[in-house]
């Protein structure tokens, strides 16, 4: 008989540390249901430091918000800036840092960046294609694919509509002949045109002159950040300045639209 009753005593206080246990948090309590239904804290957004406002149209197009370009929009060719040590510190709190390889600087901004941000080389580029293809990749990094995607849609309808009004606009109803700077060919298939050559980025030699001059180009798409001054002097080609960097507000549709009207004006006077 004191074993029965040992035997329940057992049972009985095994039953009420199980009663205990689901009370205290196994089971969830009609509190819990609630507040694991209700509206989650959003994702932290990603602050992006940029070396020039051309990385920052490509952060801000694939979704960043929070963008801190370090080489001023008023330094007109970017490579020659040399960053302080403000931005150096700004380049430190980032979670992510772009950059292109030919900027002098970025050594610099990778030692800066320590193991916190995370470096991303940018193609700089306007060519349509390859423009999508980095707003791809940066929504991917960021979490704002979902942006970037959005961001495309309405860069291919504006991209369609100004190919359409330069086309319009050929002298002759033709596709003009273009020579381009290395980094304007993307303006010359804006404008629906196949260059005949390119030159630079270093200066055009004598030898190139003559063998460029030889193509009877109409118009010379100049690169703005980068000029040598006219390029193709006595030939009769109309130069045009085409600006590659948007301004400080990061819209890289501008920089389609203000070629746009460049080349339209070039083609209504030659």
């Amino acid at each position: 008989m004191a074993r029965t009753r040992v035997r329940i005593t057992s049972l009985l206080a095994l039953s009420a540390a199980l009663f205990l246990t689901a009370a205290c948090g196994n089971d969830p309590s009609p509190q819990d249901t609630k507040s694991e239904a209700g509206p989650q804290p959003q994702a932290k957004k990603p602050v992006v430091v940029v070396t020039t406002t051309w990385e920052g149209a490509f952060a801000k197009a694939a979704g960043a918000e929070d963008v801190k370009v370090i080489v001023p929009q008023s330094v007109h060719h970017a490579p020659d800036y040399d960053p302080k040590p403000s931005d150096l510190a700004a380049v430190a709190k980032a979670d992510f840092v772009l950059y292109a390889p030919f900027e002098p600087y970025a050594a610099k901004i990778k030692e800066a960046a320590g193991s916190k941000a995370k470096l991303v080389e940018v193609n700089l580029d306007n060519d349509p294609d390859k423009v999508k293809a980095e707003v791809d990749k940066l929504g991917a990094l960021f979490g704002t694919a979902d942006a970037a995607t959005r961001w495309k849609g309405g860069f291919d309808t504006e991209y369609a509509k100004l190919n359409k009004e330069v086309q319009a606009g050929w002298p002759g109803g033709r596709s003009p002949s273009v020579v381009t700077q290395v980094f304007t060919a993307w303006s010359a298939k804006l404008a629906g045109a196949t260059p005949v050559g390119t030159y630079g980025p270093e200066a055009v030699t004598a030898a190139q002159l003559a063998e460029l001059a030889a193509k009877k180009p109409e118009l010379v798409l100049d690169n703005a950040h980068m000029s040598t001054g006219t390029v193709l002097p006595d030939s009769g080609a109309k130069q045009v300045k085409i600006v590659n960097y948007p301004g400080e507000d990061l819209d890289l549709l501008t920089v389609y639209r203000n070629a746009a009207t460049e080349l339209k004006k070039a083609m209504g006077a030659s």
